[in-house]
């Protein structure tokens, strides 16, 4: 049991080594093939698929600025933003892991796309899915 909890410590500190995935060719990165991971701009068919978030009025002209304003009510630290993409992470309490949540605005569709990913171990009990609802649902009440 000792070597359990000290594995998970262990986990947690290499999680706070690694950085988001960002851009690649324009897109937000595919998720690994670990449940641990949502992303929008997965095919619908795959497990990883989570809807776009709508970019509406009442985000303003700079739809990210509203997003980071959730973020960081929820606790996350935002890590990088510029006008069309953002990276933050959240850290688990317990044992300090690491996910990255991402956004990508595609002001062509008008969706903001958003990746959530842990950076270590295999399932995550759906806490990126959870948390990407709950961000989902403050930029609707906010």
């Amino acid at each position: 049991m000792t070597f359990v909890i000290v594995a998970f410590f262990a986990m947690g500190l290499y999680s706070e080594t690694g950085k988001a995935s960002g851009l690649a060719m324009g897109q937000l990165a595919p998720c690994p093939n670990k449940p641990n991971c949502v992303s929008s701009e997965s095919s619908p068919s795959d497990d990883h698929a989570i809807p776009a978030f709508s970019i509406v009025p009442a985000m303003g002209d700079e739809p990210l600025l509203k997003v980071k304003e959730v973020i960081e009510l929820l606790g996350g630290d935002v890590d990088y933003s510029d006008e069309n993409y953002l990276a933050s992470t959240f850290t688990s309490d317990l044992f300090g892991f690491v996910d990255d949540v991402e956004f990508r605005v595609d002001q062509g569709s008008g969706l903001l796309h958003v990746r959530s990913a842990s950076r270590v171990g295999y399932s995550d009990l759906d806490a990126n899915r959870k948390r990407v609802e709950q961000i989902r649902q403050l930029l609707a009440t906010n």
